[in-house]
């Protein structure tokens, strides 16, 4: 039998949001299903569309895949300065080819990194008497 889950906080941290979902709803241990049916069954596809359709609505969005969750986790995770590797791990591939789309995704990073490395020169370079400051 389910427990009724807590009542949330004004903004929660995703991080508490998964661990009350996990105590309320999912099966205990490593192994559990995170999701699982009304009766506490694994979900199918035909059912699992039904809540996800209505949890979208419920959220007032529209158009958004299932899937689109682990893409847009994945590239937070880039903008937050994830490595390939550390990307790989995160998607569970061998290849570099799916986390290089999720860096490459990542705009305006070129202007940071630009004056990342002009910091860094300019930490080590000693200007001359006279020279201009600008890039």
């Amino acid at each position: 039998m389910r427990r009724s889950p807590p009542a949330p906080e004004p903004w929660p941290s995703l991080a508490e949001v998964l661990a009350t979902h996990l105590d309320v709803y999912a099966e205990p241990g490593r192994t559990g299903l995170v999701f699982t049916g009304a009766r506490g069954g694994q979900l199918r596809r035909n059912n699992f569309r039904r809540l996800w359709l209505r949890a979208l609505k419920t959220a007032g969005l529209r158009d958004v895949h299932f899937h689109d969750l682990r893409h847009t986790g994945n590239t937070l995770a880039a903008t937050g300065g994830a490595t390939t590797r550390e990307l790989m791990q995160r998607m569970g591939h061998s290849s570099v080819r799916a986390a290089l789309i999720y860096q490459h995704l990542v705009n305006g990073r070129d202007q940071a990194i630009a004056a990342h490395v002009d910091e860094q020169i300019r930490k080590v370079r000693p200007r001359e008497p006279g020279e201009a400051s600008g890039t």
